[in-house]
């Protein structure tokens, strides 16, 4: 018998973790726009996990873990992988450096705090209706980063290099700035679900 929860939300959070590790062994054999691919992928998993939690009927157990797992691979899959793209570009100044450092660093404060928040709400927020994130969610890089890939195919190297840690530092200090973002709702998981499919369409036909 193996420890642990296997529902259906759980499982969509563990392929977005596959395609998370596979993307990751693309970027460090060279294969980025593929990687690029993947994190897109993981992200719609993420998306979409959170929804059919909320479906289905869970114990109270299954509810407190699946909080924890999904934080857990957040922090592989929109806190290291998006490092690990950078470092396999070759992005490694010390600018670079920094700015991955300052990254991993906030997207781990936002994710804990998140889990801190959520599970405070289980016992003295349970009648309060909250449909606003404190900050940029790590998530959103799976969609902020494919978008800054694809202008390497029509801006110069020197303007991608510059946008890329740029980019990545900017997201950093949202996801620790105390503003509010609505919560994604009904037709938001369509149009996203279009995007993913855009910007794989794009990557794909871009790198032929």
């Amino acid at each position: 018998m193996l420890i642990g929860f296997y529902n259906v939300s759980v499982i969509l959070t563990y392929l977005g973790l596959a395609f998370t590790i596979f993307g990751i062994y693309l970027a460090i054999t060279g294969n980025i726009p593929t990687a690029v691919m993947c994190l897109i992928l993981s992200g719609v998993c993420d998306m979409f996990d959170g929804v059919v939690a909320r479906s289905i009927k869970r114990t109270d157990d299954e509810k407190s873990f699946g909080v924890q797992i999904d934080s857990l691979v957040d922090v592989v899959s929109y806190g290291a992988f998006p490092i690990i793209l950078g470092i396999s570009m070759g992005f490694t100044s010390k600018f670079c450096i920094v700015t991955y450092i300052l990254y991993g660093i906030c997207a781990v404060i936002r994710l804990a705090y998140f889990n801190v928040i959520t599970l405070n709400k289980k016992t003295f927020l349970k009648n309060k209706k909250d449909d606003y994130y404190l900050g940029l969610p790590v998530t959103n890089i799976a969609i902020i980063l494919p978008v800054i890939y694809s202008l390497k195919y029509f801006v110069s190297n020197a303007v991608f290099e510059k946008a890329f840690p740029w980019t990545l530092f900017a997201t950093a200090v949202l996801f620790v700035t105390n503003f509010k973002i609505k919560k994604p709702s009904g037709i938001w998981y369509v149009v996203c679900s279009i995007l993913a499919v855009i910007g794989l369409a794009i990557i794909s036909v871009l790198v032929k």
